[in-house]
């Protein structure tokens, strides 16, 4: 029983993840998505999405994901939440995993958390569609990053302004690998991003060069107004006047010459070419001249050229003590400079300070929307939490287990590895749950009881109604029993003949030469 529930608990280990709790949200993309998820009807997002396995080996069988399904097409597809996820005095976190099937050149790969506002569509997704972040990879030309943009509304102006990352990390996008992807938005606002678990960059959001534009503007601005004077001077270094070329200086002269001291040495073989035809080479036997013709023995390095050298001779190059290069007259002081000129600062009308950015707007739906060169592009286990501790469980029962699985496949362990590992899972699962997991192995336990009770009354009846040879074999035993007994007791012929009626009586079906048997036992 024990042993049936450690497979039956391995394979529900092994199996994809349905839901993570803490989760504010999570999507596995099972059989039903569909049923959560929304292909927006624009006219300007053609593109379709399949509801695709990853590349095998895959760690985790029967685990799908949403595919990009068309090239060089806009895609957009959407998830609402029936209540807005606020992250306020919590921090955000936004977790998904990334299968590449095909070579990305040109396209992106990221997740948009969408504004919850009366601007969202339950049609589908639209270019307009407001969105608070903008989180993952993106490829095409001199860009390929993780982006990271906030969309931020100015407390002053009521305007919104993408702030982006500056130090976005270098994605991972190799073809049939999988890769996790994490954002998290701290309550004491900082933002960092990871991959594959492991930390790439930590920001923050009131930090000035984190972010471009920074997310809090700063007091002053340059004055428009303020223009340089046209007599200012600027250049702190001038040509000196008084400086010449010197006239012994050669702009011609070579960087390096032939050393003059260098001789030729005596075993050098001028005359000697450096290959010669290999001395040991025959011609094979099926070379026919008048076909292939004339043979010619392979050349090898010639022997003789080994001690110094054959051929022409050269001398060695060495600097040119009479190098100088070219003449550049030297710099001195400018007796004009005034300094770097810079416009006055004034006070910066749109200045604020928002001492809580992290604060975002409550987030109302999920969103991928993509324009991409490539399909091939799988997402999937798609989360958004509150708690970075949520996305770390969910990544190591899903990320973590699948690469552990596949690397025991490419391993050579076969399904027996992979099977050792998800009942090591199992294990580990059991010991988490310790109540749930004892009530369904006393649930089963109780079932397999219930079911042996049932059973045994009915084998007994049916063992009882064996037929004439049963009853025969009992019949023997039943004289044996007599047999002994009457030794002990020192009965005589009377009492025998008395217990061989009374057994013809008990088993009124034996057969006649059974009686007589019985009889002739107890007299004897």
């Amino acid at each position: 029983c024990v042993y049936m529930f450690a497979l039956a608990a391995a394979a529900s280990a092994a199996a994809p993840l349905e839901s993570v709790d803490g989760a504010a949200f999570f999507e596995p993309f099972s059989s039903d998505w569909e049923s959560r998820w929304l292909v927006s009807k624009d006219a300007d997002f053609q593109g379709t999405w399949i509801h695709e396995a990853y590349t095998e080996p895959e760690g985790t069988p029967g685990d799908k994901g949403l595919m990009v399904g068309n090239e060089a097409k806009k895609h957009a597809v959407s998830h609402l939440f029936k209540e807005p996820i606020d992250p306020k005095g919590t921090g955000l976190v936004v977790q998904y995993e990334l299968h590449m099937k095909k070579d990305l050149k040109c396209g992106g790969a990221y997740l948009k958390l969408l504004t919850a506002s009366e601007e969202l569509d339950h049609d589908g997704f639209k270019a307009e569609t407001p969105y608070t972040i903008m989180f993952g990879p993106d490829k095409c030309g001199g860009t390929n990053k993780v982006h990271f943009i906030l969309r931020h509304k100015s407390p002053a102006t009521g305007e919104w302004e993408e702030k982006h990352l500056k130090k976005a990390p270098t994605p991972l996008l190799a073809v049939g690998e999988t890769h996790l992807y994490t954002a998290i938005v701290g309550a004491d606002n900082t933002v960092t991003l990871l991959i594959d678990n492991e930390e790439k960059v930590k920001a923050s959001l009131l930090e000035s060069d984190d972010f471009t534009p920074p997310v809090n503007p700063p007091k002053e601005i340059d004055d428009p107004d303020d223009k340089k004077p046209d007599d200012w001077v600027d250049t702190a270094k001038i040509d000196d006047p008084e400086a010449s070329k010197p006239d012994d200086w050669d702009e011609e002269a070579p960087r390096l010459i032939e050393d003059p001291a260098a001789e030729r040495p005596d075993t050098w073989e001028p005359d000697e070419p450096l290959q010669i035809p290999d001395p040991t080479a025959e011609a094979p036997a099926d070379w026919d001249a008048d076909e292939d013709g004339e043979w010619e023995a392979p050349l090898v390095p010639n022997p003789k050229c080994k001690p110094s050298g054959c051929g022409e001779w050269k001398r060695p190059q060495v600097a040119n003590p009479a190098y100088k290069g070219k003449w550049v007259q030297a710099k001195i002081d400018n007796p004009a400079y005034v300094g770097k000129w810079a416009p006055r600062q004034i006070d910066n009308p749109a200045y604020y300070y928002d001492a809580a950015p992290h604060d975002v707007m409550p987030i109302g739906g999920v969103g991928i929307e993509l324009w991409t060169m490539q399909d091939g592009i799988l997402f999937d286990n798609i989360l958004v939490a509150t708690d970075p501790r949520v996305a770390e469980e969910a990544a190591e029962r899903t990320f973590s287990a699948r690469k552990a699985a596949a690397a025991r496949l490419e391993r050579g362990d076969g399904w027996l590895g992979a099977a050792s590992f998800y009942l090591n899972l199992a294990a580990e699962y059991a010991r988490e749950n310790a109540l749930p997991v004892g009530v369904a192995v006393c649930a089963v336990l109780a079932s397999i009881v219930l079911l042996c009770c049932c059973r045994a009354p009915a084998r007994a009846a049916e063992a009882g109604g064996g037929g004439v040879e049963g009853e025969e074999e009992e019949g023997e035993g039943e004289e044996e029993d007599g047999e002994e007994d009457g030794e002990e007791a020192g009965e005589g012929d009377e009492a025998a003949e008395e217990a061989a009626e009374a057994a013809e009586e008990e088993k009124p079906a034996a057969s006649t030469s059974t009686a007589r048997r019985r009889t002739r036992k107890a007299t004897d």
